[in-house]
């Protein structure tokens, strides 16, 4: 067993070696370059201090495409991964709509954005429909994975009093995948957030224009501004679900225990 464990951690060595050196990956390289966060971080020192209101309002931009793009697609997400469960719906329908899912998920949100760039020309609301189209694609399938792992005992003494089936999703359904999904809302929200960070590359709007904008003209040190508003707004936001999801997986141990 020792043996087959290292012959296979030895070929996935010999993979990585074999890759790396098929993609021009040299460690070299990037110790010879850190010198140059050093420069950067000083041009940091060096920029404008009226940068930092802009990078703050091209944030808040930011923040408001996601969140839009967040709920409108959890919204449109939830009804579908109804559709695209096993246990709740027959081949008939739940193949067709995890096919349709499956073609949203193929593009990431920067290739949906250049689309809607073409549809409906430069800005924010390129970005917010790229993000909407991502988000339900990407819920929807942890949705109804979360729908299909629903304990099934439930679910047969519900059905067993002949309720209907949106009774079933109302009383069962939704409140045992209730958890699920607010972890999912949260996560998705809080990778929206990276994502439109980086949809100004394609005109898409958000603070991404700013950065790319920047980069192009080699003024590092004002990308670096950006970028550094971008990382202090994800660490608040990921602070803040850790607290949401925290609240309320008690609350929700609590109103059990009085259940029981």
């Amino acid at each position: 067993m020792n043996q087959k464990n290292n012959l296979i951690i030895g070929l996935i060595i010999a993979g990585v070696v074999f890759m790396s050196a098929n993609v021009d990956a040299d460690p070299r390289d990037f110790v010879e370059g850190l010198p140059n966060i050093g420069i950067m971080l000083q041009e940091i020192t060096e920029v404008d201090s009226s940068l930092f209101v802009t990078a703050f309002w091209s944030m808040l931009e930011t923040i408001q495409m996601a969140f839009i793009g967040t709920v409108v697609g959890v919204t449109i997400a939830l009804p579908l991964s109804l559709l695209a469960a096993r246990n709740l719906n027959n081949k008939f329908v739940y193949i067709p709509i995890r096919a349709l899912l499956a073609a949203i998920r193929t593009f990431p949100s920067i290739l949906w954005a250049i689309l809607f760039v073409i549809i409906v020309g430069l800005g924010p609301f390129a970005g917010v429909l790229a993000i909407i189209m991502y988000t339900v694609g990407f819920i929807a399938k942890l949705q109804y994975e979360a729908i299909e792992a629903v304990d099934i005992d439930p679910m047969d003494a519900v059905s067993a009093i002949g309720v209907s089936k949106l009774q079933l999703i109302r009383f069962v359904v939704l409140p045992e995948s209730a958890s699920h999904l607010l972890s999912q809302i949260l996560y998705i929200f809080d990778y929206n957030i990276r994502q439109t960070s980086i949809l100004g590359l394609v005109g898409a709007g958000g603070i991404g224009f700013y950065i790319i904008n920047y980069i192009k003209f080699f003024e590092y040190g004002k990308a670096a501004v950006f970028m550094l508003v971008v990382l202090v707004t994800v660490l608040i936001i990921d602070w803040v679900s850790v607290r949401i999801r925290d609240n309320y997986i008690i609350k929700s141990q609590r109103g059990m225990q009085v259940r029981v």
